[in-house]
């Protein structure tokens, strides 16, 4: 499977590992929360990254004191209606100043790939159906924008007003 990292297509690094399948050998892989929270200490000694996935009603808070240790957290979009996984991203870098890699997995949509790399997700899984190429175009349909987020990208009330970042989050 394909993954994209800014539009880019990237070859997938890390493996999916059921709750009671082994973990593969010097490999990087992702183990549901709960299975985190079951083996944690034996998780951390690994070799090899590890992954956490979050389902969308899982928050990234119940992460907070093991992210020193989790290479990768995978956000569940179960529908394209459930937005809750744009916060955890931004509960993540904000919030939580996690630096690691934020994927975006399940029903993630062409038209909310601009917002999601925003939010502070890096990667992306897209449906095995959808064609990947429509991804990259998504990022190049706005070039000024309403909201401040992390990635630094000029609003419109700086833009119009000449204001700094700092002045801009005083006067939003």
């Amino acid at each position: 499977m394909t993954v994209l990292k800014n539009g880019v297509p990237q070859p997938n690094e890390w493996v999916r590992v059921a709750d009671d399948a082994a973990l593969p050998e010097g490999a990087k892989a992702i183990v549901s929360l709960e299975r985190w929270q079951a083996d944690r200490e034996t998780l951390r000694q690994r070799n090899a990254a590890i992954g956490v996935s979050l389902k969308s009603d899982q928050s990234p808070l119940l992460l907070a004191d093991d992210l020193a240790h989790i290479s990768l957290v995978a956000l569940e979009f179960p529908k394209f209606t459930d937005g809750r996984a744009f916060s955890y991203a931004r509960v993540l870098r904000d919030r939580l100043d996690y630096r690691g890699e934020i994927r975006a997995f399940g029903q993630v949509l062409r038209d909310q790939y601009l917002f999601m790399l925003r939010c502070g997700i890096d990667t992306i899984e897209p449906p095995a159906e959808k064609r990947v190429d429509g991804y990259a175009e998504a990022l190049k349909e706005f070039s000024v924008f309403y909201q401040p987020t992390n990635d630094d990208r000029e609003t419109a009330l700086r833009l119009r007003h000449g204001l700094d970042k700092n002045a801009e989050s005083a006067a939003a």
